[in-house]
């Protein structure tokens, strides 16, 4: 890779970057459009890390869950072609598996916004089972008790009651 490659796609990040200060700053609407600027930017075969980040934000940007889902299974699809692309690397995007466990977790809580559990309960055994790639840190633990409320909140909605997880032994 150039230099003037890295420096692009360092520049795409910052701008990803960007849109996101806004959006935790609560300008929504904003950050919403200048994702869209980079995504019809970068477009749908653009580089898989820029996909799969832009896309986990701007589904947190939505209003609508229905297209909250949609933004949140296009980030989890850039994130399955990252790992499944070819590198002179010996492992990879090692570091994409890090992301796993947030990106299932936020398609489980896009599941529970449209009244779909079992869809939920899918995501969140498969974000559990891939917590083994997160650090015993802020963001790990956070991504951990996210997983561990998300779990309560629909072993006790009504007709959920407290059964296992796809995966997990009764």
């Amino acid at each position: 890779m150039t230099e003037q490659q890295e420096a692009s796609e360092d520049a795409v990040m910052t701008r990803i970057g960007q849109a996101v200060i806004l959006l935790h700053a609560g300008d929504r609407e904003e950050a919403r459009n200048r994702l869209g600027e980079i995504w019809s930017e970068i477009g749908e075969e653009g580089d898989s890390l820029h996909r799969c980040t832009l896309a986990h934000y701007m589904a947190d940007a939505q209003d609508d869950p229905a297209d909250e889902l949609a933004w949140d299974l296009r980030a989890l699809t850039a994130a399955d072609g990252l790992r499944d692309a070819p590198s002179a690397e010996p492992e990879p995007h090692l570091a994409m598996r890090v992301f796993y466990p947030s990106l299932h977790l936020s398609l489980a809580a896009d599941y529970v916004k449209l009244q779909r559990p079992e869809a939920a309960r899918i995501h969140l055994a498969r974000a559990r089972a891939a917590t083994g790639a997160l650090s015993d840190d802020g963001y790990g633990n956070g991504v951990r008790a996210a997983i561990a409320r998300l779990e309560r909140r629909l072993a006790t909605e009504p007709g959920g009651g407290p059964r296992p997880f796809p995966g997990q032994s009764p």
